[in-house]
């Protein structure tokens, strides 16, 4: 299922976007904004990337990811870009891209529309974000406008209005560009950058051919969420393999009585309940959640608990049995009571379906004990397990 998505003419897109990589070239930003004989990028490491490119006068394709939207990775349920994409696209480049997670979205200009794969969630796909300079004349002029120099310079406005129009009609010269950008500017390579994205006299933009649908491709099916919360029931459902208890310690000795000395009423009575890894650590509050002292500086008391439990976790680490996930540990005045879970997540420990193990630290954890004390839902942790094939 495929919907419309409303942007600008794919010719009004490219020269705004030419003329945004001209400025910036000017001023040796043009990492942000920048055009090859691939088409034209958009590159920022805070939101994402993003690449344009035509094909003929009717067609072209639009593709990136934005960081904090991806439709294939992180909407639920995951959505496959190129589900129902037509077989010109650049599907060599495009393919890669999605096996390797990199590609949050696709939209394609054909039949006088923008068009792409319909998500099944509410949530956007970052394109805008990542095109806003470009998606009106107003904000191109705006965009350009902040590249001039000096910044309080009167008709700054007008100018980069007037490169704007010149971009549309492939007059875009040195005097334009020298204009809004002032004396310290790199006039040349604006020009140069300027003819790369076909808007000088005699110039055209770059284009690319047609491209051919694989007859096979690997599709993800279940987005990283998913994949989690697969992982994670199959925790809930999992039993403990029988294992020895650990050895009594001088490193649990020492948790407990700090414990017993961090009991909220002073009455010896306090609960721990945590979940650690190799690199990961939480705590959750049981009845009686270790208190903080007065003076004491904040996070101190979690600090010191967490030295404590990772302490208690290398000392009773086997390498056949591996290491406990979940620890839970309730102490009165006098006597303590320990649960460790090496295989399951225990009922104690409360599930909000959106954050538990991280499936790669879990892998880790796995990976390091003997194939017996491996649990059943070990096999869950491959990453191909979110994908399938498709034609």
């Amino acid at each position: 299922m495929l919907t419309d998505v409303d942007l600008p003419a794919p010719g009004l897109l490219w020269t705004r976007w030419a003329a945004l990589s001209a400025a910036m070239t000017g001023i040796h930003r043009g990492e942000l904004w920048s055009v090859d004989e691939r088409g034209a990028r958009r590159d920022d490491p805070d939101t994402g990337w993003t690449r344009f490119a035509l094909l003929d006068g009717r067609r072209a394709v639009l593709y990136g990811t934005h960081l904090e939207h991806h439709a294939a990775t992180s909407a639920d349920p995951a959505t496959d870009p190129l589900t129902g994409a037509p077989d010109w696209l650049p599907w060599a480049d495009l393919t890669a891209l999605a096996e390797g997670d990199r590609l949050g979205f696709v939209i394609w200009h054909e039949n006088g529309r923008w068009s792409r794969v319909r998500y099944q969630h509410r949530s956007g796909d970052g394109s805008a974000e990542l095109l806003t300079p470009l998606l009106t004349e107003e904000q191109t002029t705006a965009a350009l406008r902040t590249l001039g120099a000096p910044a309080d310079r009167p008709g700054l406005r007008e100018i980069a209005a007037g490169l704007l129009h010149a971009a549309v009609r492939g007059e875009v010269d040195a005097n334009r560009l020298a204009a809004l950008l002032g004396d310290t500017a790199d006039i040349v390579a604006a020009l140069a950058a300027a003819d790369r994205g076909g808007i000088t006299p005699g110039t055209r933009p770059p284009r690319i051919q047609p491209g051919q649908r694989p007859p096979m491709r690997r599709i993800r099916r279940l987005s990283q969420g998913e994949h989690d919360r697969l992982v994670w029931a199959a925790m809930h459902e999992s039993a403990e393999l029988r294992r020895p208890a650990p050895p009594d310690t001088d490193e649990l000795a020492t948790l407990v009585r700090w414990l017993q000395e961090r009991a909220p009423g002073g009455d010896g009575r306090c609960s721990l309940l945590v979940y650690a890894d190799a690199t990961s650590f939480s705590s959750q509050s049981g009845a009686h959640p270790p208190g903080d002292r007065a003076g004491e500086e904040r996070y101190a008391a979690f600090r010191r608990l967490t030295e404590l439990v990772r302490a208690l976790r290398r000392a009773e680490s086997d390498p056949r049995y591996g290491r406990w996930l979940f620890l839970r540990v309730e102490t009165t005045a006098t006597k303590y009571q320990v649960e460790r879970c090496y295989d399951s997540w225990p009922a104690w420990w409360h599930d909000d379906g959106v954050s538990g193990p991280w499936r790669t630290n879990l892998q880790e954890e796995v990976e390091g004990r003997h194939t017996r004390w491996r649990p059943s839902w070990a096999p869950l942790l491959d990453p191909e397990v979110a994908y399938r094939p498709a034609s």
